[in-house]
């Protein structure tokens, strides 16, 4: 084989890679751009179900999902999707965080206009399987517990557990995720109340 043939076998297979990258490239954000669609719309779909579960049925005759408004909270960014009544925002949904016994507990809660919690759920944790985990409203109803709950109702001074002076109980050997979960809603109602006008003027 001649110097000149071997020189333009080697300039070829750079330029058949480069070729076979860019068709592999090609599928790719092809099958990207397929299936994002169908991702985002399963997406929507669980955050809809999620913000369904503690929101009243009937309480809101729009897209929750379309009307929202991000406030500041500690240096973290909230989303507030807003719950309308023909055009009057009747209810607020949003995630506050809080620091478990394992790791962060995420809560989701709603709130009414006058500030009273319509209903909280846990959406993700890492507690201990059998104790903690129970703060989980499908291994027990104790979540429930904050439907109806003000920051009035209780008494501020009474938003905790009941080994710490509180309203609410506690779990024999897990009372740090009770206790996190308490705080993280109570944390919740006072920044609904601090951004009320905000909150329900948009």
């Amino acid at each position: 084989m001649t110097l000149e043939a071997i020189r333009e076998k080697i300039g070829y297979q750079p330029l058949l890679l480069g070729a076979i990258a860019l068709l592999a490239s090609g599928a790719l954000a092809l099958a990207s751009s397929a299936t994002g669609d169908a991702i985002a719309a399963a997406e929507a779909k669980d955050l809809r179900n999620s913000l369904s579960e503690v929101l009243p049925e009937g309480m809101a005759d729009n897209d929750f999902l379309k009307d929202t408004v991000n406030l500041e909270n500690d240096g973290k960014t909230i989303t507030i999707y807003r719950a309308r009544q023909k055009g009057v925002v009747k209810a607020a949904l949003f995630r506050v965080v809080e620091r478990g016994y394992a790791a962060d507990i995420q809560v989701l809660m709603a709130v009414d206009s006058e500030g009273k919690s319509l209903g909280v759920r846990v959406l993700k944790h890492s507690e201990t399987p059998g104790l903690g985990d129970r703060i989980d409203v499908r291994k027990d109803p104790w979540v429930k517990s904050f439907a109806g709950k003000s920051l009035g109702d209780p008494a501020p001074d009474q938003w905790a557990v009941k080994k710490d002076g509180g309203v609410f109980d506690q779990f024999a050997g897990a009372t740090i995720t009770p206790r996190a979960v308490v705080k993280a809603v109570k944390g919740g109602m006072n920044f609904f109340t601090e951004h009320r006008t905000e909150i329900l003027g948009g």
